[in-house]
C-alpha cells in the first residue's frame, strides 16, 4: 500500500506538549521499544545504564546552540524578529528568517543594540540548493571581532514554535546538552538533553565507548511535510563533521552502535550510504529517510517524540516500522508522556 503524508499524522492533545524541562534531565520517562519482540516497556531515562552493554558505542551530537533570535527595531520604531540560521561565505553575512518583516526593504538597517546593527542585503533569497528554506541575507554590523560574543549579549535561544511561551534565562542552559561544544546550531539535538554528566560518567564506567559527531541543526527541522506525496518533499541541507575517533570506534565496534537522536542517525546514514562505511569527513546532507528504507549505520536509537507528519517521525518509522511506531505513539498519548523538545524519549533496540 502506498503511504501518504496523512498516514504519518496522529492526534496529540496540546497539554502533552512539554513547555518546560524537568528539573533533573534524567528523570524523563523513557519508552523502550524492542523491534525483535515488538514489545513496549515503560522506564525512566536513568534506566539507560541497564540497557547499554560493555563494548557498545554511543554516538552523541556535540553541536552547541547559539542565541540566534534577535529582536531588532526599524527606524520607524516597529520591531522585527530575526532568526540567524547560518553564515554565508562572506564575513559577517548570514542567512536568516525574519518575522514581522513585510515592510522591511533591502538596504534597510535594523537596530539590534547600542553596538549591533543588522543590514538587510537581500530579501527572500532563492537558494542555490533545492530543499533549503527561503531565507533573507543580512549583514551583521557590530563593534568587535566575535559574532557569537555579541549574540550572547543581545540574542536569545530560539525555542521551537510549539513551545508557546517567551524564552527565559534558564533556557540558555536547559536548551543545551551538557556536552555541547561546537557552536553553530539554531536548534538543540533534543535527544541529548536527557543526559546529565553523572549519567555519562556511569555509562563510561560500564565500558561503553562515547564518541561524537557535530551536526548543526537548523530551524527547518521543525517544518511539517506539506505535500500529499511526502517523497516529493525537499529536505533542508545540514552540515556535519565525523572525527577520526568516531569513525574508527563505529567501524570496529564489538557491541551495538547507538545513535543519540535523529541528527546523529542522519549524519551516519548519509556517510554510510555514500562510502559503504563510516569515514571521517566534513560533509553536508539532505538525506530523507522514510519507509521502507533500511537503516544500516546504527543498531539502536535514542530519540524524542516527534511532530505529526514530520520528516523525523518518518525516519523513526523507517527504523522501527511504521505500525510499531504508531502503536507506541498511541500508548504514549494514553499514558500521558510529555512530547517534543523538552519532553520524554524512546529507546529503540
Amino acid at each position: 500500500m502506498n503511504l501518504t503524508t496523512e498516514d504519518f499524522n496522529y492526534n496529540l492533545p496540546k497539554d502533552l506538549i512539554a513547555q518546560h524541562p524537568l528539573k533533573k534531565r534524567e528523570n524523563a520517562r523513557m519508552m523502550v521499544l524492542n523491534r525483535d519482540s515488538q514489545t513496549i516497556e515503560h522506564k525512566h531515562f536513568f534506566d539507560i545504564i541497564d540497557l547499554l552493554n560493555p563494548d557498545d558505542v554511543l554516538v552523541l551530537n556535540d553541536t552547541k546552540v547559539f542565541p540566534a533570535r534577535i529582536i531588532a527595531k526599524r527606524e520607524s520604531g516597529g520591531e522585527v524578529e530575526v532568526f540567524l540560521l547560518n553564515p554565508c561565505a562572506k564575513n559577517n553575512m548570514w542567512f536568516c528568517l525574519m518575522k514581522r518583516s513585510k515592510r522591511v526593504k533591502e538596504g534597510e538597517i535594523l537596530n539590534a543594540g547600542d553596538d549591533f546593527k543588522i543590514k538587510v542585503i537581500e530579501k527572500d533569497v532563492e537558494n542555490a540548493k533545492e530543499g533549503e528554506l527561503p531565507k533573507n541575507l543580512v549583514e551583521l554590523i557590530f563593534l568587535g571581532d566575535d559574532v557569537y560574543e555579541i549574540l550572547n549579549k543581545y540574542g536569545s535561544i530560539p525555542l521551537p514554535p510549539y513551545i508557546s511561551r517567551e524564552t527565559n534565562e534558564e533556557d540558555k542552559n536547559d536548551y543545551q546538552t551538557v556536552f555541547a561544544k561546537n557552536t553553530g546550531s539554531a536548534a538543540a539535538p533534543t535527544a541529548g538533553l536527557h543526559f546529565s554528566r553523572e549519567i555519562l560518567e556511569k555509562i563510561e564506567n560500564k565500558g561503553v565507548k562515547i564518541v561524537y559527531v557535530t551536526l548543526n541543526v537548523g530551524l527547518g527541522t521543525f517544518l511539517p511535510v506539506k505535500t500529499e506525496d511526502f517523497t516529493k518533499h525537499k529536505m533542508h541541507f545540514e552540515s556535519f563533521i565525523i572525527p577520526d575517533e568516531t569513525a574508527e570506534a563505529i567501524n570496529y565496534a564489538k557491541g551495538s552502535v547507538i545513535a543519540v537522536g535523529t541528527t546523529v542517525l542522519r549524519a551516519l546514514e548519509a556517510t554510510y550510504k555514500k562510502h559503504g562505511k563510516i569515514v571521517a569527513t566534513s560533509d553536508e546532507t539532505d538525506i530523507f529517510i522514510y519507509p521502507p528504507y533500511k537503516i544500516k549505520s546504527v543498531n539502536k536509537l535514542i530519540t524524542n517524540f516527534h511532530l505529526p507528519k514530520s520528516t523525523l517521525i518518518m525516519l523513526v518509522s523507517a527504523f522501527a516500522g511504521k505500525d510499531f511506531i504508531f502503536r507506541a505513539y498511541r500508548e504514549a498519548v494514553d499514558k500521558k508522556y510529555r512530547f517534543f523538545s523538552y519532553g520524554d524519549c524512546m529507546f529503540i533496540s
